[in-house]
C-alpha cells in the first residue's frame, strides 16, 4: 500500500488504485490490433453480394479465389489467367486437394460464368469450395 503524508509526521494509505500501468498495457494493445487488423483482410475490391447464414469459422490460412466484375481471376492478391489456375492453386495449397477454396465472386458475375468456374476447380480436383458472401442482419421473426 503506499502511503502519503498529512499535516503532521504520521503516514495514512493511500486506498486508491494506481490505474497508470492498466492504461499503458490497453493503448499497447490497442496499437496492436489497429496494426494487425488490416493484415487479416484480402485486398481485393469486389461487390459482395449479401447473405443471411451463419459465419463459419476461417481456417488459420485461408486460400482466396476472386471472380471479378471482368471476370478475370485473383489469387489472394495475385492475378491468375484461366489456363494456370490449377497449377496456382496446387502452388497455394501444396497440392493438397483437401484444402478448402475460399470463392468470392462480383455480384455483378453472371450465375453461368460462376458455375464455369466452379467446374473448373471441381475438374483441377478441388473439391470444397465455400462462397464467400456479405453478412446481413435478417430481422427478427414475427411472434
Amino acid at each position: 500500500m503506499a502511503a502519503r503524508l498529512d499535516d503532521g509526521d504520521d503516514l495514512s494509505e493511500n486506498h486508491e488504485i494506481n490505474v497508470t500501468p492498466f492504461i499503458d498495457v490497453m493503448l499497447v494493445l490497442l496499437i496492436i490490433f489497429m496494426v494487425a487488423a488490416p493484415l487479416a483482410t484480402v485486398d481485393v475490391p469486389v461487390d459482395l453480394p449479401a447473405s443471411a447464414a451463419p459465419a463459419q469459422p476461417r481456417p488459420d490460412k485461408p486460400v482466396y479465389l476472386t471472380l471479378k466484375s471482368d471476370l478475370s481471376l485473383v489469387l489472394g492478391e495475385q492475378p491468375v489467367e484461366r489456363e494456370k489456375l490449377r497449377e496456382a492453386l496446387d502452388n497455394a495449397t501444396h497440392a493438397t486437394r483437401d484444402t478448402r477454396i475460399f470463392l468470392r465472386a462480383d455480384s455483378a458475375v453472371d450465375y453461368g460464368d460462376l458455375m464455369k468456374l466452379m467446374n473448373g476447380l471441381q475438374t483441377a480436383g478441388y473439391l470444397k469450395v465455400a462462397l464467400v458472401g456479405l453478412e446481413t442482419v435478417s430481422p427478427a421473426p414475427a411472434p
